[in-house]
């Protein structure tokens, strides 16, 4: 007998002809995306120039020390004659300092003399520490230098040397306390007052208005 033929092709002459089909695809997309022709009559395409502003002003530049700026800017409206300021300044040989008798007025509320135990240098937050004896009890207040409600400060008496510590905190011990000071601050008072009397007499004007004039030898009318 004669040997049989198979009919069937074998399944690697399928697999080389499906490769040089998907080759021949990629060809031609390839060649068809790569070039694209432009039309004839395709408008000109300006090219325009973005406008390039300059960087801002850096913050750093204008303000180096923002606090202290800042801090500046608070004093003067809180003080803007810059009385209260040279008071209490350490470059000033006739501020006030530790150890002196101090006079604080205030708007609302009546005011308080005592002796300056501490200074508080802060910016705005400046303070003094004054205190006093009332009613045979010590008592000690914090004043903000700046405060709205401070009228004035005001030197009653000065310390006769200078003290040697930055707190008087050993004046509270019964052994070093100055006891009250109302009777230094009412002689301060009626000092400034005699004062006030002779420039006003010296200027012959009173608070009613004209100078009154004696006369002596009044005569009864005949």
């Amino acid at each position: 007998m004669a040997p049989v033929t198979p009919t069937l092709r074998p399944l690697s002459c399928w697999k080389s002809l499906l490769r040089q089909s998907r080759l021949q695809k990629s060809a031609t997309r390839s060649l068809t995306t790569y070039y694209k022709p432009k039309p004839i009559d395709a408008p000109k395409t300006v090219k325009r120039r973005i406008k390039v502003l300059p960087p801002p002003p850096s913050v750093r530049a204008v303000w180096k020390e923002p606090i202290q700026e800042v801090t500046k800017s608070q004093i003067a409206m809180l003080d803007p004659t810059g009385a209260r300021t040279n008071l209490f300044s350490k470059t000033n040989l006739e501020a006030a300092r530790v150890g002196d008798i101090l006079l604080v007025r205030l708007k609302n509320g009546d005011p308080f003399a005592g002796v300056c135990i501490n200074i508080r240098r802060r910016g705005v937050d400046s303070g003094i520490l004054l205190r006093n004896e009332l009613t045979r009890v010590g008592v000690e207040m914090w004043f903000k230098i700046y405060s709205p409600n401070v009228e004035g400060i005001e030197v009653v008496q000065r310390k006769a040397k200078r003290a040697r510590r930055a707190r008087l905190t050993y004046l509270r011990k019964p052994k070093h306390d100055m006891g009250s000071v109302q009777n230094i601050v009412l002689a301060y008072q009626r000092s400034r007052g005699a004062l006030r009397g002779s420039t006003t007499g010296a200027t012959g004007e009173l608070k009613g208005g004209k100078r009154k004039v004696k006369v002596k030898g009044k005569g009864k009318k005949n």
